[in-house]
Formats: C-alpha cells, sequence, structure tokens
C-alpha cells in the first residue's frame, strides 16, 4: 500500500481553515475542490452498488474510449452519491463548464454519451442535472442537481462529499475541510499560528449541547454517553467504532465509508481524545471488502501526515487506530456481544450493568458509536453545537441518513433533517411506489424496527414520534412495501432472520423466537390434511403471538432479543385484519403465501391445454379446445399454470 506525505505547509494551510489567506494555496483548493479542470474529467460512482450495477465494465469501456480518441482526460473513481437506482452514474466536467451527472450509464452507452458531452450536445435522456461549480459555465437547458427531486429536499451534511471527492486522497478531503474540526479540538503548537486546544471535558459539553443521539438505533445523547467514560478513574480507555451493519435493507455505514473514510477518522480521533483513550477499533464485517481497503489506506494516509499515530498535530494527543474484521453475526451489533468478539470470544451479550462505559473492553470503560454517530463530529466541532442544533426537532438534532430500498422508484442512501415527514422521504425523493401500486407500509429500524402504515405517512421521523406508533429510529434501514406485499409474510421473514441470528443464551430469545417463527409459518400454509388440534392451534396463534412477544421483550438478556417481537406486534398493530384473513377466512388478502393462494381459470381459456399438461399435480382437467378446471382438491398452490398460460386465463382468488 503507497501513502503520500503531503507537504506540512500544504496541511497546515488547509487545517486551519483557509488561514492565513494564500493566492497560490487557494487556486490549489481550487483545482482540488475540482471548481475549475484544466482537461476534461470524468467522475466515475466505484461504490459496492456501482460496481453491482457495473460501473467496473463502464470504466475500462471509458478508457477504452479516451484511448482510441487520443483524449487526454483524469478519471477520477468516486463513492457512491447516493441514487442508487440510476447506476452506474457518471458525471463529466469540461474545462469552463460544469459538472454534468449522468444515470445508467453502461458499458453499451459510453461512446454515445462522451461523443454528445465532447460535442456539447450532451443526451438528455441520460443528463440527471448539473452542479452549481463556481466561476464555470452552465449548461443550457440543464437543471441543477440541487432541483432535482432526489437531492432537492435533502439536507447533505454525513454524506457531503459522498459521490463528489476521491476517496482515496487526503489531499481532497482537506480541500472540503477535513480535519479542520480535529485541528480545532487540538490547537496548534506552531508558534506562527498558535491556538489554544480544547479541553477534553468542553469537546463532550459541546457535543452535549448540540442534541447529538446515537444513530446506531438506541439514541442515547453522545455527549453524556462520552463523559462516563471521561470521568472514569480507570486512566486506561477504548473507543469502538460499530461498522457491522447487520440489518437487512441497511447499507449507509458501508457507503460512508467507501465514500468518505477521513471522515469518520477525524470524527474517531475527536472523540477519542474526548474520552482519553489512545487506542480505537473499528469493528466491520469481512463483507464489506472494498469499505475495509478504503479505510486501509485513509489510515495510513493520516498516520503519514501526522493525522493519526503519536502526537497528532504536533499535541500531547496519541492515537492508534485498529480494523477488526467480524464474521457477520447480526448478535455483534449489541455492544457487549461486539466487545466479545473483539477479545476473541463467542459474540454473546452480557447483563448490564456494568455498561460497557464503566466496564467495557478488556474490562476497561469504553464508548461505542456508530459510524453516522461519529461521522457526524467533524463538522459539528468545526462549526459549533448551535450550527449542528439549528436542523431537526426539539429533541432529535441533526440529520438522519437512510437506506431507502424496497418497492419504491428510487432507491438509494437519503440524507434528511430530523423532523422531515415519511411522506416526503418515501413519495417526493424516493419517487413514490415503483410500478404505480398503492403503498401499504414503510419497515423502519430493521428487523427490531416496525411497520409504518398508510394513515401514519405524514409522522415526523424522530426518536419519540417513531415511538408512538410502534417502531424506532434503528440504524435507519428503510424498506418501502406495496399492496403486494403481505403482512404476515413480511413478519415471518423479519422473524426467520431474528431467530437464526439468535446467539442462543438467554431462554426467551432462543426459543421465544423458534415459537413465534412456528407459529407464523402455521398460519401461512395450507389447510390440507389439517388435524382438529391443528385448526384450534390456528385459533389460538393470534393470542399466542401477543403472549409471546410480551413475554420476550420483558425478560430477554439483550437489546436485540427485548426487541425482536417489534415486527410482529407492529404488524398485529396496524395489520390485524391480515392475520385475521390468514387464520380464520384462510385466506392471503395480498395473495402472496403459496400454501394460501388459489387458482381458478376463467373464460378466457381456449382449450389449449398448455396448462394441463405443466402442471406437476395433475390438477387440472378438460380437453382440447374446451374450457379447463382447477381441481382444488390435488391443486399444490405452484403457479405454474398462470406463468404457462400465454392467454391470461388463469388468475389468483
Amino acid at each position: 500500500m503507497q501513502t503520500k506525505s503531503l507537504d506540512k505547509a500544504f496541511l497546515n494551510w488547509f487545517i486551519q481553515g483557509s488561514h492565513p489567506p494564500d493566492t497560490n494555496r487557494q487556486a490549489e483548493a481550487s483545482v482540488l475542490r475540482r471548481e475549475n479542470v484544466r482537461k476534461p474529467t470524468l467522475f466515475i460512482g466505484m461504490g459496492t452498488c456501482g460496481l453491482g450495477a457495473g460501473a467496473a465494465f463502464t470504466l475500462e469501456e471509458i478508457k477504452k474510449y479516451l484511448a482510441e480518441k487520443n483524449i487526454d482526460a483524469d478519471i477520477i473513481e468516486v463513492g457512491c452519491i447516493g441514487l442508487c437506482a440510476m447506476e452506474p452514474l457518471v458525471d463529466i466536467q469540461l474545462p469552463g463548464r460544469t459538472r454534468l451527472m449522468t444515470q445508467t450509464v453502461t458499458k453499451e452507452k459510453v461512446a454515445g454519451l462522451l461523443d454528445a458531452v465532447f460535442a456539447e450536445a450532451p443526451p438528455k435522456d441520460l443528463i440527471l442535472g448539473q452542479f452549481r461549480t463556481p466561476n464555470q459555465k452552465a449548461w443550457d437547458g440543464v437543471k441543477f442537481i440541487d432541483e432535482h427531486p432526489f437531492f432537492g429536499p435533502q439536507t447533505r451534511w454525513v454524506l457531503k462529499n459522498c459521490g463528489i471527492i476521491d476517496p482515496a486522497q487526503l489531499a481532497e478531503y482537506l480541500a472540503f475541510g477535513g480535519y479542520q474540526g480535529l485541528y480545532k479540538v487540538l490547537g496548534s503548537q506552531n508558534t506562527a499560528t498558535a491556538t489554544s486546544a480544547m479541553n477534553p471535558a468542553d469537546v463532550c459539553a459541546e457535543v452535549e449541547k448540540s442534541g447529538l443521539r446515537g444513530r446506531g438505533g438506541g439514541g442515547f445523547p453522545t455527549g453524556v454517553k462520552w463523559k462516563f467514560a471521561r470521568n472514569n478513574a480507570d486512566t486506561q480507555r477504548y473507543l469502538i467504532c460499530n461498522a457491522d451493519e447487520g440489518d437487512p435493507g441497511a447499507f449507509m455505514d458501508r457507503a460512508v465509508i467507501e465514500g468518505d473514510p477521513h471522515r469518520l477518522l477525524e470524527g474517531m480521533a475527536i472523540a477519542a481524545y474526548a474520552i482519553g483513550a489512545d487506542k480505537a477499533y473499528i469493528y466491520i464485517r469481512a463483507e464489506y471488502p472494498l469499505a475495509i481497503r478504503r479505510l486501509e489506506q485513509a489510515i495510513a494516509d493520516a498516520e503519514a501526515n501526522n493525522l493519526l499515530g503519536e502526537k497528532i498535530l504536533g499535541s500531547d494527543f496519541s492515537l492508534k487506530i485498529i480494523i477488526k474484521k467480524g464474521a457477520g453475526a447480526f448478535v455483534c451489533g449489541e455492544e457487549t456481544a461486539l466487545i466479545h468478539s473483539i477479545e476473541g470470544k463467542r459474540g454473546m451479550p452480557r447483563p448490564r450493568p456494568p455498561f460497557p462505559a464503566v466496564s467495557g473492553l478488556f474490562g476497561h470503560p469504553t464508548i461505542i458509536n456508530n459510524v453516522e454517530t461519529l461521522a457526524n463530529v467533524p463538522d459539528l466541532m468545526k462549526n459549533g453545537a448551535d450550527w449542528f442544533a439549528s436542523a431537526g426537532t426539539a429533541g432529535s438534532k441533526g440529520t438522519k441518513v437512510f437506506a431507502l430500498s424496497g418497492k419504491v422508484a428510487r432507491t438509494g442512501l437519503v440524507e434528511v433533517a430530523m423532523g422531515t415527514t415519511l411522506r416526503e422521504v418515501v413519495f417526493s425523493i424516493g419517487g413514490g411506489i415503483a410500478g404505480g401500486k398503492a403503498y401499504k407500509a414503510v419497515q423502519i429500524g430493521g428487523p427490531s424496527g416496525g411497520c409504518i402504515p398508510e394513515s401514519h405517512l405524514d409522522i415526523e421521523i424522530d426518536y419519540e414520534s417513531l415511538k408512538t406508533v410502534g417502531a424506532m429510529m434503528g440504524s435507519g434501514g428503510l424498506v418501502v412495501m406495496d399492496e403486494d406485499n403481505c403482512m404476515v409474510d413480511v413478519a415471518k421473514f423479519f422473524m426467520d432472520f431474528i431467530q437464526r441470528e439468535s446467539c442462543g443464551k438467554c431462554v426467551p430469545c432462543r426459543e421465544g423466537t423458534r415459537r413465534m417463527l412456528e407459529t407464523l409459518v402455521r398460519i401461512t400454509r395450507g389447510r390440507k390434511n389439517e388435524t382438529s388440534k391443528q385448526t384450534l392451534e390456528r385459533f389460538q396463534s393470534i393470542i399466542n403471538l401477543e403472549q409471546l412477544a410480551e413475554t420476550i421483550r420483558d425478560t430477554s438478556l439483550c437489546g436485540l432479543g427485548q426487541t425482536a417481537p417489534n415486527p410482529v406486534l407492529s404488524t398485529l398493530r396496524w395489520f390485524r385484519h391480515e392475520y385475521e384473513a390468514h387464520v380464520y377466512d384462510r385466506k392471503c388478502p395480498a395473495k402472496a403465501c403459496a400454501e394460501l393462494i388459489q387458482y381458478h381459470i376463467t373464460d378466457k381459456c381456449t382449450g389449449c391445454t398448455l396448462c394441463a399438461k405443466k402442471c406437476p399435480a395433475e390438477a387440472i382437467v378438460g380437453t382440447m379446445k374446451s374450457h379447463h378446471t382447477i381441481l382444488p382438491a390435488k391443486c399444490i398452490g405452484c403457479g405454474v399454470c398462470a406463468d404457462s398460460c400465454r392467454f391470461h386465463a388463469v388468475e389468483k382468488i
């Protein structure tokens, strides 16, 4: 791995907030911020989502095009800017022109796109918008990115550099204001530009004043948490960044690390200084290889430039950051299980108290924050607590990053001010339900979260409001569901995940979630050959689910077990009629549970006999050119008949 040591005067000028003024440095900063480019520059989204959409093939085709046309151009690999649904994303900036963002640039579209842009006639079908680049000529008839419905309503603080800067270049992070927060905290020992350092207690107080709360799920006040460790008599303290991110549909932390790794490192350095830690760990799942490579490079570059390591920026503060790769166990998102994993033990929770801030890693005071929490810290310290508290609600300050996925038109990463309504996120930013279907619910907060129905779409997104509807902020997964989703099936999916990921240490979680899953399976299975005992159990299933859920919630050892029943409780609260339809009417209203679906052949049948030939259960009778019939007693509900009928004569009932 190659590291780059920057000129010390260069580094100092940037982290001091561009003071004292220097015309040459200002010009250098402008180049690094791409406010002007000296030759054509192409930015390619090479985050995990971009790579999954074929960005690597797009990159190779761009290189090939430039070589064949003998065009001297810069190619910059950036992270994900958030609009994952439109990947691969390619930005193009010509000298004297603003930066253009283009969408769905697959390998086959490269030549046509570049031909058009170099001819200064960009194709409208591929253009998403242009950036407001200072002193550069705008493209006629092209809207600005901040007017795009996806980007316009957002407040991008944590994500502001993602998709904009080269995450492998420390100089670019510096040019966008990086490490100025750390400089403000540590002060300068340079006699020419000496500034006084902040006391660690003052840093904790500033964070507490800002109202920053943990973004990993619980929402505990961050400054208060830091004080617990800082005030502990034990002088050996640790900081841990939880980047495990085990929730289905969550990819916020991964994208932040891939697109802006130095932001996390700067936040960790400030946090470690505040609590008095000289060693920190980043606990990240091994399934994030690109994020790990970005972190390794960023740590090496930061150490090479005295932004990490011994006596950072000439101060008495030193910090060593270690990457610990996890094996993808969901339970290791729980802080005490995570600590056990770092210690080399099996990842299992332990009773609290004592809390980790009192006795954590190796028995010493330990603070655990997730990626988003720590990524908020640099700008908070740079701009002050009042600036941070200017966004959000009375009890929930700042912004929140969500991974918007599911049945929504524009999937991706979204960052909005606390207090933004769920409706605005789903319908304004997300573009509404894909395919024109009807909205049914949003699963928010991961497996331990809850579902929010249409009647509460106008709820403000903050910690307190979500609790009133049986949901929680969680880490930020936000999965949209439409009319085709069965809420009983959704609860079964999440309960299956939770049951498999249970560490098994405590009986309520280990056995209780298994019983809940068995009950959900019983509700959604077919009724053929059902005994009278099984029928009675089915009729009692809703009551049993509620009793089990309450028991698990009240008696489980850790927070994951205590919130495990939430998917069932929230769907029972808002979609009880769907449970009752499954239990009493033997119907799935969404026609999603295969064993409860019945198929019927309509008058559109031409008697071609294809469905009868394809049916694996021989449940279809009829002769050539006559109307066919499905025998319910033999039908296994596989749907092959509907899939094979060319006349759409088979329907679900």
